[in-house]
């Protein structure tokens, strides 16, 4: 069975956050977190809440054990991009993209 969490509009980059969530793809969810806890970057932090968020529903909407879940997938798409201007010289403004990302992870059952 599988399990969603996510957040999404996250200010952070997604090509950022997708680094860090090819490390815990296939993982099982114990491993997966420890791999984020210690990983230095702030979209280690959102995917560790999101990855919290996911088990919690398996456990309490769905009646999963934590020991049989593996983080089936995990992703960063685009969000909404604001867009900021940078003067430069003789009047010319050069554009500033502040990127977001919806993160999400999908959690399965070992045996399934």
């Amino acid at each position: 069975m599988e399990v969603k969490a996510t957040a999404k509009y996250q200010r952070i980059s997604p090509l950022k956050v997708n680094y860090i969530c090819k490390e815990i793809r296939g993982k099982q969810v114990d491993e997966a977190l420890n791999i984020l806890r210690f990983t230095n970057k702030k979209g280690a932090r959102l995917l560790e809440g999101v990855l919290k968020s996911a088990i919690a529903n398996a456990e309490n909407n769905n009646g999963l054990d934590r020991e049989d879940l593996y983080v089936k997938n995990a992703f960063a798409n685009d969000a909404p991009t604001m867009k900021r201007w940078h003067p430069k010289a003789k009047g010319a403004a050069y554009p500033i993209l502040k990127r977001s990302s919806h993160i999400g992870i999908v959690l399965e059952n070992i045996e399934a």
